[in-house]
C-alpha cells in the first residue's frame, strides 16, 4: 500500500477538485443534478486512468500483470469503460459507435503485443494515433447530452494515456521520465526556452500576421485565475501527450535513425507542424508555421532535460500566452 499512497492521496485530492469544479460548472451552464450525476461517474473514472501513467511505481505494478497481450486487454477495457458508463447513463449507448471505440483502443493497445517495434512499425504507430486524435471520430462515438456540453473529452484523455501506456508499457521507450510534476531543475529549463521562445515567437507572429496582441476582456482578478488554470489544463493534457508523443518518441526515434540530434529536432519538429495544419480549418498553413517554430524549443527544452515535463513547461507557457494576449 506505501507505493500507492502518493497515487491514491492524488487522486482523493483530484476527485475532489473534479467534483467542486464539476458542480459549479453545472451551476453557470444550468445542467440538471440528474445530468450532473450521470456524468460525474465516468469522468472520475476516466480522470483515475488517466493519472496512473504518470506515477512510475503504478506503471510498474501494472508491468507486473501477465503477458502483453493480457495488459493490452486489460487497457482496452480500462478504455471503453468511461463510455460505457456515460453512454448507459445518459441513455446514448448505439452499438456502432461501441464498435468503433472498441476497435480503435484494440488497434492501439494490442499494436506492440503483436508487432515488435520498428522504425516503420513505430512510425505508423505514431500516425495511427495522431490521425484519429485529429479526427472528429470521439465526437460521434460521445453523442452530447445537451449541445454546449463536450462530452467527447472523455475519449481524447482516454487515448492519451492509451498511448502512453501502450509506450511505456508494452514498447517501453526510456528516457522520456514521463509525469506530471516537473522538478526545478526541468520548471527552470522549460521557463528558459519559452523565454529565448519569446523574440522569435513575436517576430513569426508579426511576419506571418498570425495574430494581434489583444489581452483577454478580464477583469484583473479574473485574468489572474485564468491563466493558471489554462496552464495547467494545457500542460497535463495537451502538452502532455503531445510531447510524449513527437518529443519522448519522435524526436529520439529519428535521432537514433539520423545518427543525429539535431536532425531528430527538426523532423520531430516538422511533423509537429503539419500535425497542427487541420486545426479550425485546412490548411491552416500560419499556425503550422508557428507550431513547427515553437516545437525547435520544446525539443531543445527535451534535449536539455531529458525529460518531457521541461518540455512540457515551455509548451504550456507558449499555449497559455497565445490563449491569453492574443487574438
Amino acid at each position: 500500500m506505501k507505493p500507492m499512497r502518493p497515487f491514491l492521496v492524488t487522486l482523493v485530492l483530484v476527485w475532489t477538485a473534479a467534483s467542486i469544479a464539476a458542480y459549479v460548472y453545472s451551476q453557470q451552464q444550468n445542467l440538471s443534478r440528474a445530468l450532473l450525476f450521470a456524468l460525474l461517474p465516468a469522468f472520475l473514472i476516466e480522470i483515475g486512468l488517466y493519472l496512473m501513467p504518470g506515477f512510475e511505481r503504478v506503471r510498474r505494478q501494472f508491468d507486473r500483470i501477465g503477458s502483453k497481450p493480457g495488459r493490452a486487454f486489460l487497457l482496452t477495457c480500462g478504455a471503453i469503460a468511461p463510455y460505457l458508463l456515460e453512454s448507459f447513463a445518459t441513455h446514448t449507448f448505439a452499438f456502432t459507435p461501441f464498435l468503433l471505440l472498441t476497435t480503435l483502443a484494440a488497434v492501439a493497445a494490442f499494436w506492440y503485443a503483436v508487432f515488435r517495434p520498428a522504425p516503420l512499425i513505430d512510425l505508423l504507430f505514431l500516425a495511427f494515433m495522431g490521425g484519429v486524435y485529429v479526427s472528429k471520430v470521439f465526437g460521434q462515438i460521445y453523442v452530447r447530452p445537451t449541445p454546449h456540453l463536450q462530452i467527447e473529452i472523455l475519449g481524447k484523455l482516454m487515448w492519451i494515456r492509451l498511448g502512453a501506456m501502450a509506450l511505456l508499457s508494452l514498447r517501453r521507450i526510456e528516457n522520456v521520465r514521463f509525469g506530471f510534476l516537473p522538478s526545478s531543475a526541468e520548471w527552470r529549463i522549460g521557463i528558459e526556452q519559452f523565454l529565448y521562445f519569446l523574440p522569435v515567437g513575436a517576430l513569426a507572429v508579426y511576419f506571418l500576421r498570425f495574430a494581434h496582441f489583444h489581452p483577454l476582456p478580464l477583469v484583473w482578478w479574473k485574468f489572474a485565475l485564468f491563466v493558471p488554470a489554462i496552464f495547467c489544463g494545457i500542460m497535463w493534457s495537451v502538452a502532455l501527450g503531445e510531447e510524449l508523443f513527437f518529443r519522448g518518441f519522435l524526436q529520439q526515434l529519428t535521432a537514433k535513425g539520423l545518427h543525429s540530434k539535431i536532425a531528430g529536432l527538426v523532423v520531430a519538429s516538422a511533423v509537429f507542424g503539419m500535425a497542427h495544419l487541420p486545426y479550425r480549418f485546412f490548411p491552416n498553413w500560419r499556425l503550422a508555421v508557428m507550431a513547427a517554430i515553437a516545437g525547435m524549443f520544446y525539443g531543445i527544452a527535451f534535449l536539455r532535460s531529458r525529460s518531457i515535463r521541461a518540455s512540457m513547461v515551455t509548451h504550456a507557457l507558449v499555449v497559455t500566452a497565445w490563449k491569453s494576449l492574443l487574438v
